[in-house]
This record gives C-alpha cells, sequence and structure tokens, in this order.
C-alpha cells in the first residue's frame, strides 16, 4: 500500500523536523551557559543517579572536616592551656626549692614566695576553668560556668564534670576522638588537687616550716599534667591526619562529580557549531520543499 503525501503532511514533517534541530541546538547552548550536561534526571538517569551518590558522599566528608576542624580547635586550646599550666608548675617547683633553704629567708622574702604561689595557683584554677565556645574542656559534658570551683566556696576545688563522660567529634563514618579532657586527671579535686597542694605550700613557706617534701608532690602533679598532655597530642595527630585524609576525599570526589555532570567544552562547542550548521541547511532546504500560498501573495 502506498501512504498519500501531501502538501500539508510535507509542511508539518518539515516543522517538526525544524523544531527538532533548534530543540537540540537550544539544549547546547544551555550545556555551555551553565557547564553541566545534566540538567534534571531525565537527562541521564544513570549519570544523575551517580551525581546524587557523590553528593551525598561529599556532604557527609564535608561535615567530617568541620567535626575535625572543631575537635582540632578544642585540642589545641587543651594543649596550649596544659602547656601553661605545665609551666606554672615548674616555677612553683622552682620557688620550692628555693624556699627550702632553711636561715636565709626573711619573713619578708617568705611572704613574697609565698605570694607569688599564691598568684600560680589562681593562674592555674584559671587554666583548669578555660572555656572554648561557651563550655568547658575539663569538664566533659557538663553545662556548669566552670570545671572547678575555688576557695570560697563549700567544698574548697571540687570538680563540676560528669565522670564517665566525655566530649567527641565524628571524624569519619565509624571513627569518633574525644577532644575534652577529665580536669581531674591533669589537675586532681578537692584536697588532692593541686590547687590545694599549693594553699598548704604557700601558709607551710609563711610558717618558716621545712617545705623541701613537697616536691615530691609538686612533681606528682607534674607527671598528671605531661601524661595527660602526652594523650592530648595523640588525639591531636589523629585528627589532623583524618583532615589529610577528609581534604583528599573532597578533592578526588570534586573530581568525580565534575566528571560525571561537566561538559567537555571543546566537544559542545565543536557539536553546537554542527548543530548550527544542520538548523541553517534545514532551513534552506525548507525555503524550497514549502510551497509558497495565497497569504504569500496577499500583502
Amino acid at each position: 500500500m502506498i501512504n498519500r503525501v501531501t502538501q500539508q503532511t510535507v509542511h508539518r514533517s518539515t516543522l517538526a523536523n525544524l523544531q527538532l534541530n533548534l530543540s537540540k541546538m537550544s539544549d547546547l547552548q544551555g550545556q555551555m551557559s551553565s557547564g553541566k550536561r545534566i540538567d534534571r534526571a531525565s537527562d541521564d538517569p544513570v549519570a544523575a543517579g551517580r551525581a546524587m551518590a557523590y553528593r551525598a558522599e561529599k556532604a557527609a566528608a564535608e561535615q567530617a572536616a568541620t567535626n575535625a576542624a572543631d575537635g582540632a580547635s578544642w585540642l589545641n586550646q587543651i594543649d596550649s592551656t596544659l602547656q601553661s599550666s605545665v609551666s606554672a608548675l615548674r616555677r612553683v617547683r622552682d620557688l620550692t626549692v628555693q624556699a627550702s633553704s632553711t636561715g636565709v629567708h626573711s619573713d619578708t622574702s617568705r611572704e613574697a614566695i609565698a605570694a607569688e604561689i599564691e598568684g600560680l595557683r589562681d593562674a592555674l584554677l584559671g587554666h583548669a576553668n578555660t572555656r572554648i565556645n561557651g563550655r568547658s574542656v575539663f569538664a566533659g559534658t557538663s553545662a556548669a560556668s566552670s570545671a572547678f570551683e575555688d576557695s570560697s566556696s563549700a567544698t574548697p576545688y571540687s570538680w563540676n564534670g560528669i565522670a564517665s563522660t566525655a566530649v567527641t567529634r565524628r571524624i569519619s563514618a565509624d571513627t569518633t576522638v574525644r577532644v575534652d579532657v577529665d580536669g581531674t586527671a591533669a589537675y586532681g579535686v578537692g584536697a588532692s588537687s593541686v590547687f590545694q597542694t599549693l594553699d598548704d605550700l604557700a601558709a607551710e613557706i609563711r610558717a618558716g616550716d621545712a617545705v623541701s617534701g613537697r616536691l615530691d608532690d609538686i612533681d606528682a602533679h607534674l607527671d598528671s599534667m605531661l601524661s595527660t598532655l602526652t594523650t592530648v597530642g595523640a588525639r591531636y595527630n589523629q585528627i589532623t591526619d583524618a583532615q589529610d585524609l577528609i581534604a583528599a576525599k573532597l578533592q578526588d570526589l570534586g573530581a568525580s562529580i565534575s566528571t560525571v555532570e561537566d561538559i567537555d567544552i571543546a566537544q559542545a562547542v565543536l557539536e553546537l557549531q554542527m548543530q548550527e550548521v544542520a538548523y541553517q541547511g534545514a532551513l534552506g532546504a525548507a525555503s524550497r520543499v514549502l510551497q509558497p500560498t495565497l497569504l504569500d501573495y496577499l500583502r
């Protein structure tokens, strides 16, 4: 059976082909302007699915990077604080050695040494109550305004933290790192705290008592601080290593997303030029195929 081809059929077919060519050229121009070859999921469902998976993985990596940066900030602050505390306590040790020399200090010199030790005690208490973003770094998950009470409280130098709790940051799907420190491990608590030790030491120096025995107490507190400092350093190194891995992962994911979504500029330019030539050719053919109508003469 032979299909009948009419002038109207030719018109419709020619206009449909022109519209198809124009639509392809419009799509290529859109890709050129956006730099993306996928505007909607229907453009390439498989590639769109891969891009969504990559983006989800990238969002998780970006959150891990934020967590790691926050954790590094906490640990860096704690490290700096403990370093200052160690320096202060070493100065106390030097003063204790100086005060241990009997028969060479007047009341005035003993008072000066005791006053400096009390000043160092206050500095240590300030270090122990260090806060970051409104949170105490030595009180676990407690929301208390300070990790340690001062000597004027009902329970001098008591700890306001919550035992067996820890502030953590998730730096990967299966890894969390503790970013705070138990204040009692570094500074002691109550009557066994470094603060009470310095109070007792200052009182003994004022009274002219022998204080050489206090060197062992000071050394014990120094060992606790240094041990805590070592732990903090190990955690900080873990976070910085994770940051390097996360940065590399983000770079790889960015490249993967670009590979899936971005156009090849050179290829897109070539295809657009070819489509423009095809469209111009189609227009020329249409002008010859489509017969003039009476309307062309009614001007």
